[in-house]
């Protein structure tokens, strides 16, 4: 029941991100993509592999929600940055997405190592 509350969460959340203005749908939509794809990951690898972890790479969900406050209270002062030119939550986005994504290749790559390990074909 959590992972579909905070799955519902990280919709609603980046919904009204894109919705307020100070993300484009577009990167929101990325972003909210490679989310899911991360989790579904993780519960890939619970259920073939029996390890689950919320966190990778040291970030797990309470380090993205003190980004995310650190974002806001930086988007009273200054919603736009480089010269006023692109928006923050754009910025933080495309990074966010981009890392994601890679975590991602990363952690696919070391469970399919570790599922070849496991199950290996017997020599003939």
């Amino acid at each position: 029941m959590d992972h579909i509350i905070d799955t519902f969460g990280a919709l609603f959340l980046l919904f009204g991100i894109a919705l307020s203005g100070y993300m484009s749908e577009r990167i929101a939509a990325a972003v909210l993509i490679s989310y899911f794809m991360l989790a579904i990951n993780s519960y890939l690898a619970a259920y073939s592999i029996g390890v689950f972890k919320i966190s990778q790479w040291k970030l797990g969900p309470t380090e993205l929600r003190l980004l995310m406050m650190v974002g806001n209270i930086f988007l009273i002062y200054r919603p736009r940055i480089y010269h006023h030119r692109y928006l923050l939550f754009d910025v933080g986005g495309v990074f966010a997405a981009i890392g994601m994504s890679l975590m991602l290749v990363v952690l696919s790559i070391q469970h399919t190592h570790t599922l070849y390990k496991l199950e290996r074909l017997p020599k003939k």
